[in-house]
């Protein structure tokens, strides 16, 4: 097993924000740490409507990594709350501030208050592949069957 990757968290306005959580995991087995939102006041999102959430830290991740950025399936559910790009990612060499791209895909407003938990992050290690342009494809039983080709 590889050992767990260290995660450097630096709140940007330490004097207004300490009442805003830094991301954590909920539970021992949690797979993403849930993210707070740093909003000055109440932020109404109306049907349809898109917001940049502040979340008042910057962090570091290491080399090889990247923190996917995903729905929290309560809201999802219950509010039609999602993260516009789902999931969004945050690359390792990003040093400002993380800001949660929300929608509202529900039929109602949805308020959201500072501190409530608005998002997950999901630290993932990535590779870079190595590109190489070649002239013919190798064939597969599949070639270029496209979407729904095996049937619903």
């Amino acid at each position: 097993m590889h050992p767990s990757p260290s995660i450097s968290f630096l709140r940007l306005h330490p004097d207004k924000d300490q009442d805003i959580p830094l991301p954590q995991y909920m539970t021992a087995q949690s797979a993403g740490m849930d993210i707070c939102a740093a909003v000055e006041n109440d932020l109404v999102l109306d049907p349809g409507q898109i917001s940049l959430v502040p979340t008042g830290f910057a962090m570091a991740l290491p080399h090889g990594f990247e923190a996917q950025i995903r729905p929290r399936s309560g809201l999802a559910v219950t509010y039609g709350l999602s993260i516009i790009n789902a999931p969004g990612t945050i690359d390792a060499d990003y040093r400002g501030e993380v800001k949660i791209a929300l929608i509202n895909l529900g039929q109602e407003p949805v308020i959201l208050q500072r501190g409530d938990r608005i998002a997950q992050m999901v630290v993932q290690r990535v590779y870079q592949a190595r590109i190489e342009v070649v002239h013919r494809l190798e064939d597969t039983d599949r070639s270029a069957g496209g979407f729904g080709h095996t049937g619903r």
